[in-house]
């Protein structure tokens, strides 16, 4: 592994954190898979060698709950799940060179390989430890079958994390009042014997390695807090029947904790795809094994491994994983892309109330898979969380892929079909053009280098724009009969920029991007050209364009969202929510947030009692203001960084808004501010006021008419 920019010498590998073989896919989950195509695609544009590989988590708790429920063994229920998900990602456009799944040969095999080198290393231990027990099912009881409170939060917890509190990896025997998911029974604590995986000896490591760690600053910040706090070693065994058997003397008939065949699975699907095509075309040794064997003189220190996962797994890619990797000389991971959560009209998704937009749905609907990947890769940073409305999800097609990329492309080569026989149209690209077309470039390189994938396609977006612009400009039209052979010139920069467009836009709007290919009549396919041939010259012969991306009409928008409102209501009126035995958390890497909480009018909280004089009030110095520039704020999830215009001045305020506000959609929002509000400082950023909102949905509190910046109120 270097730290060199991209592209390298070293093989990469790109995954993406494994959908729990558990439940359908909705868009929310979508999110970290197009994302690592995305940054995959990227990095093969510059000329990376690259590797895009994931696969199907088929083992633990909740997949061996819901087989016995569904009357079918664990493995044909996750299989089931697994093909299901193989069949989905082709039709998103996620391109995986190997799509494998943890109950493969393979996987056991490297898991359990693995494994014997950390006991061989010294770094397993066995230990007496409290499990859960039913007494009256006369039962040990796995993590995922028993529910408690967080010793560490006091929220509600499930067995191996605190899920709704402060989402810290539980080991067993932590959970406090711990209940038997099955059934419902108070559980009790008894000793078993179990393997410890020695993650304190890793410490001093690992606090080196966050800081060489590249990717998004969330990845870094966070597991910081609990190596700060002091590392717990890590229980890697369980007591169940379903997962990979704990290798050598097992006399307890262990199982592998599922966390720690799940990233492993990286590795071997890895080996599967050099299997495949050969190491000459991919070699996963040369990637994994730094330091180890299987290293090769070319690249002693591995490659570049990249893990694009959702943030609710970032203490198992950035605590326990390269702690392993580690430990047996494997190569650490060079970036952690960790994304935020996707909510769904500024409301969490429920997928047993029915109140999400399901991957087959999208695609029922007759929607195109590009035009969501591009607003999944483009909207807001990928860190922060993103708000998906079909009303948003207008906007942004409507504007930004018909209004702007769409309508360049169409109006340039329709001119160019129709006026001109063949390319090139004129001897060479003009010198501000390929000027132009080389700062798209740079920004799309700065942009896979900054781990932006929203940065790629603000590139393409701006290269487009500016195309608008060239062409309105310099009116070709007109010069067709004035100046024929500047309107030559024209139309072949306009050209250029087409074919600029198709090889950059390619690693978001891939299919769009090959017909795009087509129609500007280059050889070959696009998928494997690289940001060189954004510079070369057009050539091919030009075909009659048609419109790449369709308008979403409002009529259109209206019934999508009738349909999603009719489907919430029948689902609470069934009044079961979770009938069906599907957890919520059905994937390993959940982007998404569940709400289950209905809305109840009975949970308002009652008027305060306590009174305060007008005096008081008076006190109070509350103004009008406008939001002028919103950003997140390095290791906080909720919190933003405001720049608040309040008319004499303009202020820095930090609002826990992040979560619930799209940061792209406050600039110009007027609010209501609490001015005198003593100074905090939050996360380094010091925060000079209070921004009012109201409810837990932080509904921001703003003026009827035109109050401006400054406007006291009274």
């Amino acid at each position: 592994m270097s730290h060199d920019d991209f592209p390298t010498e070293d093989p990469a590998v790109v995954t993406c954190g494994l959908p729990y073989a558990n439940g359908d896919l909705h868009i929310g989950h979508l999110r970290t898979y197009v994302g690592g195509d995305v940054f995959a695609r990227s990095l093969e544009r510059l000329g990376q060698e690259t590797a895009f590989v994931s696969g199907s988590d088929m083992h633990g708790t909740p997949v061996a709950v819901n087989a016995e429920q569904a009357g079918v063994s664990p493995e044909a229920f996750a299989l089931d799940w697994h093909e299901q998900y193989a069949a989905t990602f082709p039709e998103f456009n996620v391109a995986f060179d190997n799509y494998g799944h943890t109950h493969d040969e393979t996987n056991t095999a490297v898991t359990q390989d693995l494994v014997r080198d950390l006991e061989a290393g010294g770094h397993v231990y066995e230990k007496e430890i409290m499990v859960a027990y039913d007494p009256v099912d006369d039962q040990f009881l796995p993590d995922r079958y028993v529910e408690g409170t967080c010793p560490y939060c006091g929220a509600h917890a499930r067995g191996d994390e605190c899920d709704e509190g402060c989402q810290r990896h539980l080991e067993p025997g932590e959970v406090e009042d711990p209940v038997s998911t099955i059934s419902g029974n108070p559980a009790e604590y008894r000793e078993r014997t179990h393997k410890f995986f020695e993650v304190s000896a890793f410490a001093d490591y690992l606090s080196g390695f966050l800081d060489r760690l590249e990717g998004t600053s969330n990845a870094r910040n966070q597991p910081r807090e609990w190596i700060e706090q002091g590392l717990q070693d890590w229980c890697i065994t369980r007591d169940m029947d379903w997962g990979i058997d704990y290798p050598g003397e097992n006399p307890q008939d262990l199982v592998l904790y599922v966390w720690v065949d799940a990233p492993i699975e990286y590795v071997s699907s890895t080996k599967q795809y050099t299997e495949r095509v050969g190491a000459d075309v991919f070699d996963w040794e040369a990637a994994w094994k730094a330091g180890a064997a299987g290293t090769t003189e070319d690249h002693p220190d591995g490659g570049e491994i990249v893990h694009v996962i959702g943030r609710d797994i970032i203490q198992h890619h950035t605590v326990f994983w390269p702690a392993m990797l580690e430990a047996t000389g494997h190569t650490e991971p060079r970036a952690v892309m960790a994304s935020g959560f996707v909510t769904l009209g500024g409301k969490g998704f429920s997928t047993s109330r029915d109140r999400a937009v399901w991957a087959d749905e999208y695609l029922d609907e007759g929607f195109h898979p590009d035009p969501l990947r591009y607003y999944l890769a483009t909207n807001g940073g990928f860190q922060q969380d993103v708000d998906f409305s079909w009303e948003k999800f207008r906007d942004r097609v409507n504007t930004e892929l018909v209004g702007t990329v769409g309508n360049f492309l169409y109006r340039s080569l329709l001119f160019a079909h129709r006026n001109y026989d063949d390319a090139p149209i004129a001897d060479a690209t003009s010198d501000e053009v390929a000027a132009r077309i080389d700062e798209a470039i740079a920004d799309f390189e700065a942009a896979v280098n900054d781990y932006s994938i929203r940065a790629v396609g603000d590139a393409v977006t701006d290269l487009a724009r500016y195309g608008n612009e060239y062409i309105q400009r310099n009116e070709p039209w007109k010069l067709v009969d004035e100046d024929p052979d500047e309107a030559a010139r024209v139309i072949h920069d306009c050209v250029a920029i087409a074919k600029a467009i198709a090889v950059l836009f390619e690693p978001i709007a891939p299919e769009k991007c090959e017909r795009l290919w087509d129609q500007l009549g280059e050889a070959g396919s696009v998928h494997d050209v690289t940001v060189e041939a954004a510079r070369a010259e057009p050539a091919g012969d030009l075909a009659e364009p048609d419109e790449l991306f369709e308008q979403v009409e409002d009529d259109r928008v209206e019934e999508l969202n009738a349909k999603l409102e009719d489907r919430v209501a029948a689902a609470e009126a069934d009044d079961e929510p979770g009938a069906d035995g599907e957890s919520d958390d059905d994937t390993t890497d959940d982007d998404t947030t569940d709400d289950d909480t209905a809305d109840d009018m009975t949970d308002i909280e009652p008027l305060s009692d306590d009174r305060i004089s007008f005096d008081q009030f008076q006190e109070l110095d509350i103004r009008v203001g406008r939001i002028e520039t919103a950003e997140g704020i390095d290791g906080a999830d909720d919190l933003l960084e405001l720049r608040v215009d309040l008319g004499a001045e303009t202020r820095t305020i930090v609002a826990g808004l992040k979560r619930l506000h799209d940061a792209d959609d406050l600039p110009g929002t007027k609010v209501v501010v609490l001015a005198n509000m003593e100074k905090a400082e939050l996360f380094g950023v010091e925060s000079n006021g209070m921004v009012l909102a109201a409810g837990d949905e932080a509904d921001l509190l703003t003026t009827y008419a035109d109050a401006g910046p400054g406007t006291k109120v009274r």
